[in-house]
């Protein structure tokens, strides 16, 4: 199998700096004015939003609010805030309408966005060829995958060869599912995968010791293991990022009105600096990206 890793040293610095302490954030600015605070309504941007949305007044994204620091239920267990919530409101401000983000079934998100339920999925879902099947991608950050551990590393896991012969948990729908698949193929010992409908089930798992280890994007996982709450129980078992790749907000195939709008809004917001201050806000610096893409997972068509 061939691994794309990322010594991630200084990526890995930065991010523990920024997510240290996150865990009461709602994510409100600091005091003074921001790029964020500036944000105004593009007249042209709306106008090229489908009739329906317009008339609606709002674009209705599902996601699964179980993932800090990008998404995560608030102390009042019905707000969801972290850096995607924050996004969608700044691509709210320029399209001139509402975006909701609404909890939902990871697993079930595409289906629901083609059969019309939603409007789109936001909720970190890596662009892929086998997704991009389903739907278009507008692409907004980047990372990859790490391996948690129990604090202490106690079955000594420092690389993914080191999971065969181990029971490992995760998401199922996942790019770390199909990670551990195509690692099982060379394996002696075969891994015991076990997938769970959420990130929080697949972690329980490992934090019981009923798992030697769990496979997360890597803005999660350093969240986990600085975060005061639960650092006391996870670990990184390295630095290495395996298999970096693209972050989209997913719209169906044939809402391309949509799509452009929203990929114009997020070009608007990388301009204005009020992207690169949302990923600060987060600790998620390491992973900003210059300029939007549409389907770059599969390098169909790539940034503007």
């Amino acid at each position: 199998m061939r691994n794309i890793l990322v010594a991630a040293g200084a990526a890995l610095a930065l991010a523990f700096a920024g997510c240290g302490g996150q865990g009461g954030d709602t994510g409100t600015a600091g005091v003074g004015a921001t790029a964020v605070d500036g944000l105004r309504l593009d007249q042209g941007i709306h106008d090229k939003l489908p009739q329906a949305i317009r008339d609606r007044g709002s674009i209705r994204l599902v996601t699964e609010a179980g993932y800090a620091p990008m998404e995560q239920f608030a102390a009042d267990g019905r707000t969801i805030i972290g850096f995607e919530p924050d996004l969608a409101n700044a691509l709210g401000s320029v399209l001139g309408v509402k975006v909701e983000m609404i909890h939902g079934d990871f697993t079930t998100a595409l289906d629901e966005v083609v059969a019309g339920k939603y409007d789109g999925v936001l909720a970190s879902m890596t662009d892929t060829v086998q997704r991009e099947k389903k739907v278009d991608f507008v692409d907004y950050f980047t990372a990859g995958t790490s391996i948690l551990v129990q604090r202490g590393n106690p079955k000594a896991v420092s690389e993914l060869n080191d999971l065969c012969g181990q029971v490992v948990a995760v998401e199922g729908g996942t790019v770390q599912a199909d990670l551990l698949r195509r690692t099982q193929r060379g394996c002696g010992e075969p891994i015991a995968i076990h997938e769970f409908e959420s990130s929080a089930d697949a972690l329980l798992q490992l934090r019981t010791g009923r798992a030697a280890a769990v496979l997360s994007d890597f803005p999660p996982a350093v969240y986990l293991v600085t975060d005061e709450r639960t650092r006391a129980h996870y670990q990184l078992s390295s630095t290495i990022q395996y298999e970096p790749g693209l972050f989209g907000i997913g719209f169906a195939k044939d809402d391309a009105g949509l799509r452009d709008a929203v990929r114009e809004a997020l070009d608007r917001l990388i301009r204005s600096g009020a992207y690169a201050e949302l990923l600060q806000r987060w600790g998620l610096s390491s992973g900003a990206l210059t300029s939007s893409s549409i389907n770059a997972g599969s390098g169909t068509v790539t940034g503007s």
